[in-house]
């Protein structure tokens, strides 16, 4: 979202979820705000699912201009939009809204960014990666779902700790996702390529990711979306055991501090 240099500090930007404190997206905004000179904010605003329609109704009253959805509203948001992109509408979730003019308009960018993110920090993970293991059946791991098959992953298995989300989700991506058993994990790691965990299992204030890695193959890519902390408990266990870590947070934001 690109605001002018003349724009107004009123025009202001946002994140909303529930909880939304630990977000590094006013970070990460500020960070591109002030590096080109663009006037405006970028801010935390905690709104629980309940409270999305009135959130809503701020944004189209023109006290916002866009910004971003986090969990657990990214579903909650798409029947609110006049226009909603294909690829929204093909994840059932909306990360990114924005007026135009008495518009309002969005689009999910989290396939792209979890792809960009992880050829950025595996260049070769594609060509290496025939069976993915998901953890997580949410709205962020359809994203990497559709991330997955778009790159031509031939064989996607998921697990989730509440099964029949699991299967709902893998029925949408019929012969390439297999919903199987959490009690599964242990064994699941040695069969798998890459390891994607879209839980918030981890993340600082949330319970760990408790699982068995004693099975998991050197070279074999780890990517935890949880960037709070930015080495999450899952990746300092792969570390030594030969995966490849991909944090959740890219190299340029740690570097400016934002990690």
């Amino acid at each position: 979202m690109i605001l002018s240099s003349t724009t107004a500090m009123t025009r202001r930007c946002f994140i909303i979820g529930h909880p939304v404190a630990h977000s590094r997206s006013p970070l990460i905004h500020g960070h591109w705000l002030a590096e080109h000179g663009l006037a405006g904010s970028y801010e935390r605003v905690d709104v629980p699912p309940a409270e999305v329609r009135g959130f809503i109704a701020r944004l189209r009253a023109g006290e916002f201009v866009g910004g971003n959805v986090t969990v657990p509203n990214k579903e909650v948001v798409l029947p609110l939009l006049d226009v909603a992109s294909e690829t929204a509408r093909a994840m059932g979730a909306a990360n990114t809204l924005w007026m135009e003019g008495s518009t309002l308009r969005g689009d999910n960018t989290d396939a792209y960014g979890f792809l960009a993110h992880l050829d950025a920090c595996v260049p070769d993970w594609a060509r290496r990666s025939g069976t993915a293991l998901i953890l997580g059946a949410g709205g962020a791991a359809r994203a990497v779902i559709h991330g997955l098959v778009e790159r031509s992953v031939g064989r996607i298995l998921l697990v989730n700790r509440s099964p029949e989300r699991a299967v709902e989700l893998a029925a949408s991506f019929p012969r390439t996702v297999e919903a199987r058993p959490w009690q599964d994990v242990a064994g699941l790691v040695g069969e798998s390529d890459l390891i994607v965990n879209t839980t918030s299992l981890g993340m600082h204030g949330q319970p760990p990711l408790e699982i068995d890695l004693s099975a998991l193959r050197p070279g074999t890519t780890v990517d935890d979306i949880v960037y709070v902390p930015l080495e999450t408990p899952l990746l300092a266990e792969a570390r030594p055991r030969g995966g490849i870590p991909v944090a959740g947070l890219h190299r340029p934001f740690q570097i400016a501090g934002m990690a």
